[in-house]
């Protein structure tokens, strides 16, 4: 390959791949690690939502690729979504999410890689919600599907390796779930299918991958404070592709860390996430932190 391919997560993790060699980090930007706790529904019921998400990445490794870079990233990721209360198939109610990205990267690489800095790929996705099923003490099991598409519309420069924009369009849905154990422990999913386009102007095309944020919390002060456990997982199931022939390059990445969530008011929630990440290949290796704020309108 005689140029840098694509090159960053926004929303997940940063990828980059490197030149007349084998190792590509070639992923675009998916949800690894900004949603967690009771994530099967909407935390105020129908309506208007604002959600802001800042997110700080540091990694000191690139598994499989160049010995020397270290970077890091600031994500800020602004996010709109309207619920309806009108039911559409099956029960379900639409829904409409609507999130765009602006990163900045650090890079210290001695082999002088370089990275461009600013808006990102816009994320549109329609879905349905169904209400919460109910118990003898509250909700008991609540879901969501999604129909995520990601449209290149960031900044992106073929001749730089890590870039705000992936330069093709991805097909990201996935499905949502809350189960509560008790009125007061949960667990949450978030199941996503990663299917990406090819990059017309390099020619390369990420292989597909699935990929999952996991959580379990427990509601210590009622009504207000949730404590709990969350992570990621990727895992990259097909080959990389270069004008039509795979390359080497699967990726695939574990994390886990702490978190929590205050619930200031039913219209108002802060959540805080860390993740220390493990296991990976053919992609960065690093800690990251998560914070989000939800407003409903």
């Amino acid at each position: 390959m005689k140029k840098f391919i694509v090159a960053v997560s926004l929303l997940s993790f940063v990828v980059v791949a490197l030149p007349t060699s084998g190792w590509c980090y070639g992923q675009p930007s998916v949800n690894l690690g900004f949603t967690s706790f009771v994530d099967g529904g909407p935390p105020a019921g129908p309506g208007f939502y604002f959600q802001q998400y800042l997110q700080y990445y540091t990694a000191d490794e690139f598994v499989d690729g160049p010995p020397t870079a270290e970077i890091d990233v600031w994500v800020s990721l602004t996010q709109l979504l309207y619920q309806s209360d009108q039911e559409l198939l099956l029960g379900g109610k639409w829904g409409m999410n609507v999130m765009l990205p602006i990163a900045s990267f650090d890079l210290n690489d001695a082999s002088g890689l370089s990275a461009n800095s600013g808006i990102g790929d816009l994320l549109i996705g329609p879905y349905l919600q169904w209400d919460p099923i109910m118990g003898a003490n509250g909700p008991v099991f609540m879901h969501r599907i999604e129909l995520q598409m990601i449209f290149p519309t960031g900044s992106y420069d073929e001749n730089v390796a890590i870039n705000p924009s992936s330069n093709h369009f991805s097909f990201n849905p996935y499905w949502a779930a809350t189960v509560f154990l008790t009125p007061r422990w949960t667990v949450s999913w978030r199941l996503h299918y990663l299917w990406n386009d090819e990059n017309d102007d390099t020619g390369f095309q990420p292989g597909q991958a699935v990929h999952a944020n996991f959580t379990t919390a427990y509601e210590v002060i009622p009504n207000h404070l949730r404590l709990g456990i969350n992570g990621y997982w990727f895992k990259q199931t097909t080959d990389n592709e270069v004008n039509g022939n795979a390359i080497d390059g699967r990726e695939k990445v574990l994390a886990i860390g702490p978190g929590l969530v205050w619930h200031f008011n039913q219209k108002q929630h802060l959540f805080i996430n860390a993740f220390k990440e493990s296991s990976a290949e053919f992609r960065t290796e690093g800690e990251r932190v998560t914070l989000r704020y939800v407003h409903h309108f």
